[in-house]
């Protein structure tokens, strides 16, 4: 099964438990008791945070595959000539100059949300994940912002 396909699975099961859960909520609030209804605020908070960070992840799949695709109908993608390992990642030495490459663009030109994407695969390359994330973000809001 695809990620975008797990996404809309976990995406449907939160929405199932917000269901079930505002009807378990619902009963403790009417339940009369000061106990019940706060626990009932809380059944009602924890699935509605769960559908929020769903959401966010969904919404950012989309745009890092929208951002990908414009990038790839402007041929500005890097190309994947990289050594791999028998295990198939890239190696560590390739992904060390990709990433070296890629922070060069970035220093150019800052404000670049395709400069800030590249970033974020190079990142992703030398398996800083966090960073590449964070680097995504900057240039979705980038993206964004740039219309």
């Amino acid at each position: 099964m695809t990620p975008r396909r797990w996404a809309w699975v976990l995406a449907a099961a939160v929405a199932a438990y917000l269901l079930l859960a505002g009807i378990r909520g619902w009963a403790l609030l009417t339940s009369g008791e000061a106990s019940g209804v706060l626990l009932g605020l809380a059944v009602f908070a924890l699935p509605v945070v769960g559908a929020w960070v769903v959401w966010r992840e969904i919404d950012f799949g989309y745009a890092m595959q929208a951002m990908g695709a414009q990038l790839g109908d402007e041929r500005d993608l890097p190309v994947d000539d990289f050594a791999r390992m028998p295990s198939g990642r890239i190696d560590p030495q390739d992904a060390q100059r990709f990433l070296g490459a890629e922070r060069e663009r970035l220093d150019a030109h800052p404000q670049d949300w395709k400069s800030w994407y590249r970033f974020g695969l190079a990142l992703d390359a030398s398996r800083d994940r966090r960073r590449a994330r964070a680097a995504m973000r900057e240039a979705r809001r980038l993206w964004r912002a740039a219309g």
